[in-house]
């Protein structure tokens, strides 16, 4: 049997434009679903620098002070490119971190380009991985700029 246009189901028939709108439908209500979901953020950058120069491939994580939101648990971080700059992303590339008081890690790893996992040993020894122990915090608030600036870290 040839169709053209048509799909039959159980006897039924269906055109194929009724599926796609039946899809579009369902994806737009689950797109708008997750977008309202999402925290507000506001948008957070620096530079960093290991013993006097910039460097890339530093991981910079943002941990919560409060723990982890059981509710609506967010993860913000970025990576430093050539120059030390990093803007810091929680949904999309970018968009910045949600209001909170953070403890800020820093992490001077590898890439590993077979598994696509990034990892040690830490260049910087640890000092700045425990978000317990580290010396670098931020409030991130509504309407104020979040620029860290020259963030100096060390490897001595």
């Amino acid at each position: 049997m040839i169709s053209l246009g048509i799909v039959r189901l159980n006897g039924s028939s269906f055109r194929p434009i009724a599926y796609l709108t039946i899809f579009a439908g369902l994806a737009g209500v689950l797109g708008c679903s997750e977008q309202s979901n999402r925290k507000p953020t506001f948008p957070v950058t620096g530079t960093v620098h290991v013993d006097g120069k910039p460097v890339e491939g530093i991981r910079v994580e943002l941990h919560d002070s409060k723990g982890l939101d059981p509710k609506q648990p967010t993860y913000s971080s970025a990576f430093t490119d050539a120059e030390g700059k990093f803007v810091l992303s929680t949904y999309d590339n970018g968009d910045g971190v949600p209001e909170g008081d953070y403890a800020i890690t820093y992490m001077w790893g590898k890439l590993n380009v077979m598994s696509m996992a990034y990892g040690g040993p830490d260049k910087l020894k640890n000092k700045y991985v425990d978000p317990k122990k580290t010396p670098f915090k931020l409030s991130v608030t509504k309407g104020k700029p979040n620029e860290l600036g020259v963030v100096e870290l060390t490897t001595k």
